[in-house]
Order: structure tokens, then C-alpha cells, then sequence
């Protein structure tokens, strides 16, 4: 470690692991390459010195367009040691989406103020289709690590509060953020990842999200920064085929792993219950479950159906977190089966109430419990920022200040050393008003109960029809096991012409009279389980709905589809 590596920077913890744990591992499945840590750090080393030469500047976002291949890593831990910002940037999800990407990037590219885009020598036809619809210098990867007589240029000395990485969120759109994270920020969310869940010398971790994605960077790099192996694999091997993913995961006897509810819902619909004895999940410790809504139905149905195989109910690990927060904002305690809670429906929506019912009750909803703040970090529930509660509920509500009591839902705050200080943005009018005395608005709404934090929905997902409050997940969750409805994908949204309906679009394979009566069906299941009738379907092809890099609904997005339809 030389003096500009500070153990309070990524790199200067990276060059520390590279010296403690030189011959560590790190696999790349898909790309079939392994790296150990030794030889990631002197290459991005390498890179850094490369990236000197070329003029990055201190605090530069740089931006890395790489799948889950060691050319990520490198650039990462470079751009840091070289004083510039990682900003890991999206993929196209398939070549169906090539059309608009460039148009995307440009404008991630342009909120950034972005020079330089670090590109994986894989890309050529990429690069090829991005030189002239993007105002950026494209950098080969290969040329990082081809440059010579690079030990002896001298990297800047930084500190514990340069800005390290930049995350882009998954719902970027036409006016993107970025996460603005600095050293200290991201080193102590992986402090608190560590931290929650025991993470220790005997674990290995394994993950199949995009790099670019929080929970994929930030998972990967907490084994990393361990000094434990890491197994990589791209979303599209998962994607594509989660048994054989399985099978390669329960090989590696990879103890850790992340991702979204519809993963194990994959997996689910992947490995038939006749088929779970070929597979042996006893070493899987910690099965992190997060980044959208976590179904009670799908947690149970997971644990029953790889029992035999060795999965234990406790590996099943419900938590919540955000980009902001490098991540981590809520675990659960260790050891603890999945918790859930059955509350009123109607009431949690329109008088934001938590009133617990029992689980047959007509209008039950389980909500998932996802613990208490990681170490390090504090969270309270206060008024909702954008309050649209009537004058006659408690005004307690309008005090966007105050605390909230146990059961009241409310907007989630959150304070602390992983919590970034704000965004990279191109419409600053975007942001205003995140911030209240020191603490973060999430966005996000929730309770608490006894210390544990039940997270119930989005702000923006609250809809209000004829004064009554819906959340767009409970519409969605009615009607998604309809026979019709393409793999259960649909969304519900506001009406795009201000009318006083939910909209809701549906995926389906069927068409004309076959279509129309599916829509027939959603309205009376969705009347019959909300006393909503006010409720226009949309069908749609499969795979219209637009998703974010984790594969969660865009539903602000969505919204184009029913005005595309109508206009």
C-alpha cells in the first residue's frame, strides 16, 4: 500500500485485502474468468495510473458500461485510485431495447457531466451504435491494462470524503439522478452489510444482479472488501435459466446471495418439488430479499419447497434499502424466520392505520417485517412530504416533523454515515425538498411496531380514486394469478388524462374478444377484492411493461403505455 491508499478510501481497502488475502478468488461464471484479489488490484492499479495520463480529475464521474465481467472491478476500484467518481451505468436489457438506449445514456451521460465512459472490450457492436449518439470519449477496457511504465505515476492522495462512486437509481428516466456516494459513505455501508449478518472468513458470496444495480455492486463488493470469494453470474444466465443457476450456485456452496421477490419466484417456477433433491442448499446462510415488495406467499412457498433440500426458513432474509444509503437500511435479527403481519387493507390505505386483523379476515393484507436500522444508521417515520390526508384524520399526519406512533404509516427517514448528501443531477427541481434538518426522505412508506419496521409501499404509488387511497401493489396483487395475465405482469397507475379511475395494464398473450373478456375478469376480481369498480384495463403484449435494471415495474412509465393507447 502506497501513501495515497488510505484504508479510508475503496482502493486503500482494496489494496489491503489484495495483501491480507492475495490468492481469494473472485469467479465470473458467465464470462468464464477468475481473478483472484491480488491480481484485481495491481490491474486496477494499472488502470488508475492509465487514467491519470488521460486528465480524470478529482471527483470526475467516469463512467464504466461493462457486464458482470472483471473489467467492471477493475474499472471501479481504478476510476477511485485515480480521484474520479465510479459511475456504473445500465445496460441495454436485449436488443429489443437498443432502439432508445443511446437516447437514455445521453441523458445520464449529460446529468453527470460525464467526459469519460470506461467500455468492456466486449462491446464492440455497442460502441459501434454509441460513438455518434453520445458526446463522451469511449475507453476501451483492454487499453487500461495495456500501458506501460505506469508504476511510477503518482496517484492523488484522497480521503475518506471524495466523492467515490456515483449511483444512477434503476427508475432513472428522461431526468436522471445520481447517487452522489463518497468513500466514507460507501466503506460504511459495507461496514453495517458486514455487520448484520455476521459476515465472516468461512462465507463466500455469490450474485447474479447487474453490477450497475445496487444490490448486485454493493453485494459483490462486500464480499470483496472481505476478503472472502465471490461468485459473479450475469442477469441474463439467471434469467434465462434459474435451475441450471441453481444448480452452479448450490456447486460453488456459495453461502450468500441477493436478489428481488421475482427471483424466487423464478426459482419457484424453474424446480418442480420432484426435482428439489437434486440440489443441495445446506450451506445457503443468508438469502437476502429485497429491492421490491416481498410476498409472503412466494417466502413461504420457497421455504416449503427446498425444506428437503437444506434450506432453513431463517436463511430467508426480508431486509429493506436504497441506493442512498449505500444499500443497507433495515435487517433482521439473525437466526429469525421470515416475519409477516396481517393488517386491514382498507384502513392502512385510507387512514394509514395498521390495524392488525387476523389472517382470514375479508381485506387481510401481510406486510413483510424487514427489522431495525443497520449499525450505524437511524430511521424514523414522520407525515408523508406530499400529505393528501383529509382535514377530519389525525392531524398529526400534516406535521411532517413529528414521529409517528407505532402503527401509524408514514414516509421513511433515514440518517447516518452510509447516507449519501445528495445527487448528480440534471434538473436540480427534481430533488428539492429530499432533505429535511439532516435527514433523508426516502419516498418510501412504512410503520414500526415494537422497534421492527414494515415497509408498505411508494409514495408515488399511493393512488386516490374518488377520495378513496389504493396502493397500486394491492390492485396489482388481485389480479396477477389470473389465467391470462402473462407470467403475472400488470401494473396499476393513475389515469394519465387526470380521470378518476386506477388504470391498470396487463400483460397477455390473448387477444381481441379472448382480451376483452380478461379485462372483463380483472375488474370484477379487482371489485370483488377492493370494492373498486373504478378501474379501466389496459391489455398489452408481453414484456410492454417497462422494468428497472433489478426487473421491478416502472409504474410512472407504464403510464405511457395507457396514453399511447388512448391518443
Amino acid at each position: 500500500m502506497n501513501s495515497a491508499e488510505s484504508v479510508e478510501t475503496l482502493h486503500g481497502r482494496m489494496a489491503e485485502i489484495a495483501a491480507g488475502h492475495p490468492g481469494v478468488p473472485a469467479t465470473f461464471w458467465s464470462v468464464s474468468e477468475t481473478v483472484d484479489y491480488a491480481e484485481l488490484y495491481r490491474r486496477s492499479r494499472t488502470a488508475a495510473a492509465t487514467l491519470v495520463r488521460r486528465g480524470v480529475s478529482r471527483g470526475e464521474p467516469v463512467g464504466i458500461l461493462c457486464p458482470n465481467a472483471p473489467e467492471f472491478l477493475t474499472s471501479l476500484f481504478g476510476i477511485a485510485a485515480a480521484g474520479g467518481a465510479a459511475t456504473p451505468l445500465p445496460l441495454p436489457a436485449g436488443a429489443r431495447h437498443l432502439g432508445g438506449y443511446p437516447q437514455k445514456l445521453a441523458a445520464i451521460v449529460a446529468a453527470a457531466g460525464m467526459r469519460k465512459v470506461l467500455m468492456s472490450h466486449r462491446f464492440a457492436d455497442l460502441a459501434a451504435l454509441l460513438e455518434d449518439a453520445v458526446d463522451v470519449e469511449l475507453i476501451d477496457t483492454a487499453t487500461l491494462l495495456s500501458a506501460t511504465d505506469t508504476e511510477d505515476v503518482p496517484l492523488p492522495v484522497l480521503g475518506a470524503d471524495d466523492l467515490a462512486i456515483v449511483q444512477f437509481t434503476s427508475g432513472s428516466t428522461a431526468t436522471p439522478k445520481g447517487v452522489r456516494l463518497t468513500h466514507h459513505n460507501v466503506l460504511s455501508g459495507l461496514a453495517a452489510i458486514r455487520t448484520g449478518i455476521a459476515l465472516d472468513l468461512a462465507d463466500t458470496g455469490g450474485f447474479w444482479l447487474p453490477l450497475f444495480h445496487d444490490m448486485g455492486l454493493f453485494g459483490t463488493l462486500s464480499a470483496i472488501l472481505r476478503g472472502i470469494p465471490a461468485h459473479v453470474w450475469s442477469p441474463m444466465a439467471f434469467v434465462k435459466d434459474p435451475a441450471r443457476w441453481l444448480t452452479e450456485f448450490a456447486a460453488s456452496r456459495t453461502t450468500i446471495t441477493a436478489m428481488p421477490n421475482f427471483g424466487y419466484e423464478a426459482l419457484l417456477a424453474a424446480i418442480p418439488p420432484e426435482r428439489v433433491p437434486d440440489y443441495d442448499l445446506s450451506n445457503w446462510r443468508i438469502a437476502f430479499n429485497g429491492s421490491e415488495p416481498i410476498s409472503r406467499d412466494v417466502v413461504t412457498a420457497f421455504c416449503e419447497r427446498f425444506a428437503p433440500a437444506g434450506f432453513a426458513p431463517a436463511t430467508m432474509f426480508g431486509v429493506y434499502g436504497m441506493a442512498e444509503a449505500t444499500l443497507a437500511v433495515a435487517f433482521p435479527p439473525l437466526g429469525r424466520e421470515p416475519l409477516f403481519e396481517w393488517v386491514d387493507r382498507a384502513t392502512l390505505a385510507d387512514d394509514a392505520q395498521a390495524q392488525r386483523v387476523s389472517a382470514d379476515e375479508p381485506g387481510a393484507r401481510a406486510v413483510a417485517g424487514v427489522g431495525c436500522a443497520v449499525d450505524g444508521l437511524r430511521l424514523r417515520i414522520v407525515g408523508r412530504h406530499d400529505d393528501q390526508y383529509s382535514d377530519q384524520q389525525d392531524r398529526q399526519h400534516n406535521d411532517q416533523h413529528r414521529e409517528l406512533p407505532d402503527g401509524t404509516v408514514g414516509e421513511i427517514l433515514i440518517q447516518g454515515p452510509s447516507v449519501t448528501d445528495g445527487y448528480l443531477t440534471a434538473a436540480p427541481e427534481t430533488v428539492d425538498g429530499l432533505f429535511t434538518e439532516g435527514w433523508l426522505r426516502t419516498g418510501d412508506l412504512g410503520y414500526l411496531r415494537d422497534g421492527e419496521l414494515f415497509v408498505t409501499g411508494r409514495c408515488k404509488d399511493m393512488i386516490t380514486v374518488r377520495g378513496v387511497n389504493y396502493y397500486a401493489q394491492d390492485v396489482e396483487a388481485a389480479v396477477r394469478d389470473l389465467d391470462g395475465v402473462f407470467k403475472g405482469r400488470c401494473t396499476a397507475a393513475t389515469d394519465p388524462d387526470g380521470a378518476d379511475v386506477i388504470a391498470l395494464i396487463a400483460e397477455t398473450e390473448l387477444t381481441g374478444a379472448a382480451a376483452a373478456a380478461l379485462a372483463d375478469r380483472i375488474k370484477a376480481r379487482v371489485a370483488a377484492e377492493l370494492g373498486l369498480a373504478a378501474v379501466e384495463v389496459y391489455p398489452v403484449a408481453p414484456r410492454s411493461i417497462p422494468r428497472t435494471s433489478s426487473g421491478k415495474l416502472r409504474r410512472l412509465a407504464a403510464r405511457e403505455l395507457v396514453a399511447t393507447r388512448k391518443h
